[in-house]
């Protein structure tokens, strides 16, 4: 056997079937660049599904984490560390809050925005215990947890795993009427993705994210953003929520955070809402330390000049064009994004989602399909426009064979 042959059916042997990953074994990356175990070069077009928004092996992010590791790497929040203050402060800053909890996984950040709510709910807004509603999205994504996937519609995410988790309210995304309909007085929250990533990189309507705002402050609700995915640069903006000028009152994130380096998440928001909890009410012995503070630091300075959203409005305004000429081919039935990320629908006759993503792995192109016939692209933000525009050729060639 190949030696990627080899690797895959080692993997298939010992580790559970919980993934089915495209046929390739990554054994080095730089940029936009991935390289296997037979040598094989390929575009990454998926970013790790946005944690790679500044690319494999980013020098300053390597730089920031290998300087750590000589210094402290983990304390627990046992104790204090170096630079814990300063993290909490400057993502504060980027976010215009002013306070940060900080966790490892996007899904870990969702729970603490779940637990916080609630928290926020019984002390605050004086609902009975027990009885605090949040309000969320059909076709969400915010993770795997057993709560989370308790408020799923995704069969795949949800099935055999209950008894579930109450206290939430699924409406369709982009409905004001049917979210204005679902609060009541129990309504402590409601949780959105400003872009379905895993649904397909769905944008909701015009004024729906305004609406939001508007219904959460009218009804003393909290508005949760998930930019987990959408945040950090991806869209053209630091958030997503910015393209409508909405600040919500809590922003969930996780992925570019740390950089592709290591695991960092976080809630940040007000102290009226973070402010609810009190030393051992919540915790995590990873979250917030040393190493991941550096490097998310390091992120958050980068961001903070602008260049990485700049450079993802100016080339997704690129890709959405060329990928707007696919869709009046009959090739490809819809193309929806924002920024340096984009859903594609393929026409069904063509193939499958995967089929496609398969196809483009011939070609050199990795990609990731998701509910069936549609392709997610998401590139690291630092990629060139030359190499942008090859890995499209590439998607022609596929879509025209």
């Amino acid at each position: 056997m190949s030696a990627t042959e080899t690797a895959i059916a080692s993997a298939e042997a010992h580790s559970a079937h919980n993934y089915h990953p495209l046929p390739v074994v990554v054994a080095s990356a730089e940029g936009a660049w991935m390289t296997d175990v037979e040598g094989r070069r390929y575009l990454d077009l998926l970013a790790g599904y946005s944690a790679l928004n500044f690319g494999h092996g980013n020098r300053r992010l390597i730089d920031a984490a290998k300087a750590q590791l000589e210094r402290v790497t983990l304390t627990s929040r046992a104790f204090h560390h170096d630079r814990f203050a300063d993290f909490c402060t400057r993502l504060a800053e980027l976010c215009g809050m002013e306070m940060v909890l900080p966790m490892n996984t996007g899904a870990e950040a969702v729970e603490t925005a779940v637990k916080t709510a609630r928290k926020w709910g019984y002390r605050v807004k004086g609902v009975p215990d027990g009885m605090a509603k949040i309000i969320v999205a059909s076709d969400n994504f915010h993770g795997r947890t057993t709560t989370i996937i308790s408020f799923s519609t995704d069969p795949e995410a949800r099935a055999d795993y209950g008894p579930y988790t109450p206290g939430f309210e699924i409406v369709p995304y982009g409905d004001l009427t049917a979210l204005r309909e679902a609060m009541t007085e129990n309504t402590v929250a409601v949780l959105i993705e400003p872009i379905q990533g895993e649904a397909g990189v769905l944008v909701p309507p015009a004024g729906y994210l305004p609406g939001v705002r508007e219904l959460t402050r009218e009804r003393n609700v909290l508005f949760i953003a998930d930019e987990i995915q959408s945040g950090l640069g991806r869209t053209g903006k630091t958030f997503a929520c910015e393209h409508e000028g909405v600040v919500p009152d809590m922003y969930v994130l996780g992925k570019a955070l740390g950089g592709g380096v290591v695991p960092v998440s976080a809630v940040v928001s007000s102290a009226g809402i973070l402010g609810v909890f009190r030393p051992g009410e919540h915790g995590s012995t990873f979250g917030g330390n040393p190493l991941a503070c550096a490097v998310a630091l390091e992120v958050i300075a980068m961001l903070r000049t602008g260049e990485y959203q700049e450079r993802a409005a100016e080339l997704g305004d690129h890709l959405h064009r060329e990928l707007g000429l696919l869709a009046g081919g009959g090739a490809v039935e819809a193309v929806r994004g924002r920024g340096l990320w984009a859903g594609v629908d393929i026409a069904p006759a063509l193939g499958t989602g995967r089929e496609i993503s398969e196809r483009l792995m011939a070609e050199r192109v990795l990609v990731k399909d998701t509910h069936g016939s549609t392709i997610r692209i998401a590139p690291p933000l630092v990629i060139s426009k030359e190499d942008l525009d090859w890995g499209l050729d590439r998607l022609r060639t596929v879509l025209s064979a």
